[in-house]
C-alpha cells in the first residue's frame, strides 16, 4: 500500500501510524539504533510528503521540483520508510536497511535510494546546504520551495547560526526550516547540554519569521506549513515533539536513542499503535 500526495487528515494519520510500525520493525530486523530520534519527526514526513511538497517521482532531476533535507540523518530509518510508502521506491527494499554493503545505511547517502540528494548525519550541514539552494533558485528564478529538517541538538552547531545568518542576510523566503524540538540529543536534555531556551526567539533575533507548533498535530503542522508568510525572510518552524513518540515505553526515554526494540517489544508496540 502506497499513499498518494494530496490525501486527506484522515489518511495522513492513518499514514503516520503504518510508518511508525514499520520504522520500528527495520529497526530490529537491522540492530539499528536512533529509533526514538526517527519516531519524533513522523508526523512532519508525512505531512511534507503527503500533502504539502512539490516533487514530481517520475522526474526527480527536475529543476522545478521542491527540495527536502533531512539534515537529522540519524533519522534515516524515517525518510527511507516516508519515501517509500510514497512511491519513490519500492516497499519491499526497506528489508535492505543497514545491511553491510546495502544502499540504506543508517546515514542517508547522496541518490542511495530515489528522493535521497544529500548525504546528512554530520550535524549542522543541512542548514547551510539548504540556503545554497534556495539561494540558486533566486538566481535562476525558479519558484520552488526549499525544507530542512532539523534536530534541536543540531543547533548547538555554529554552522547552523552562521547559515541562519547568511539566509537572512539573502532574504531567502523560499527557505523552510523545521526543527523537531524533542527535548534530547545523545548525552542528555537539549536544553542542559546547551542554553537553547527561548530557540523560537533565538530565530526571530536572526532576522528569521519564526513559529511554534504541536510537532505531533498534522492539521497545525498544515496550517501552517500552508500559512502566508513574509515575502522578506526565511521561516523556520520550531515543531516540539516527543521522542519515541507512538509508544508509551519509549516516549521521552532517551534509551531509545541507543536501543534496540527486542522481537517482543516490536509487537508490543506495534499491538498499541494499532489500539490507537
Amino acid at each position: 500500500m502506497t499513499f498518494d500526495n494530496q490525501i486527506d487528515c484522515n489518511q495522513v494519520k492513518e499514514l503516520a501510524n503504518v510508518i511508525r510500525k514499520k520504522v520500528i520493525e527495520i529497526s530490529h530486523q537491522a540492530n539499528a539504533s536512533h529509533l526514538g530520534s526517527a519516531l519524533s519527526c513522523i508526523d512532519l514526513l508525512t505531512v511534507l510528503y503527503s500533502q504539502v511538497l512539490k516533487i514530481d517521482k517520475n522526474n526527480l532531476f527536475d529543476e522545478n521540483n521542491d527540495k527536502f533535507i533531512l539534515s537529522k540523518g540519524h533519522a534515516a530509518a524515517a525518510i527511507y520508510t516516508t519515501l517509500a510508502y510514497h512511491g519513490f521506491f519500492p516497499i519491499e527494499k526497506l528489508v535492505d536497511f543497514g545491511n553491510e554493503g546495502g544502499k540504506l545505511a543508517e546515514h542517508p547517502g547522496p541518490f542511495c535510494v530515489p528522493g535521497i540528494e544529500i548525504a546528512t548525519g554530520s550535524l549542522g550541514h543541512g542548514l547551510p546546504i539548504g540556503s545554497g539552494m534556495a539561494l540558486a533558485g533566486k538566481i535562476k528564478n525558479k519558484n520552488y520551495q526549499v525544507y530542512v529538517l532539523m534536530s534541536d541538538g543540531e543547533c548547538n552547531e555554529g554552522s547552523v547560526w552562521e547559515a541562519a545568518l547568511f539566509a537572512a542576510s539573502k532574504k531567502l523566503n523560499n527557505l523552510n526550516v523545521i526543527i523537531d524540538y524533542n527535548k534530547w540529543q545523545a548525552t542528555g536534555r537539549s536544553n542542559e547540554v546547551m542554553a537553547l531556551h527561548p530557540l523560537k526567539e533565538k530565530w526571530q533575533a536572526f532576522g528569521w519569521e519564526a513559529h511554534e507548533i504541536n510537532g505531533h498535530d498534522q492539521e497545525q503542522i498544515l496550517k501552517i506549513l500552508n500559512a502566508p508568510r513574509d515575502n522578506t525572510k526565511p521561516r523556520v518552524i520550531v515543531a516540539n515533539t516527543i521522542k519515541g513518540k507512538g509508544v508509551s515505553f519509549m516516549e521521552d526515554d532517551n534509551n531509545w536513542h541507543y536501543r534496540v526494540p527486542t522481537a517482543e517489544e516490536v509487537k508490543k508496540a506495534h499491538d498499541e499503535i494499532d489500539e490507537k
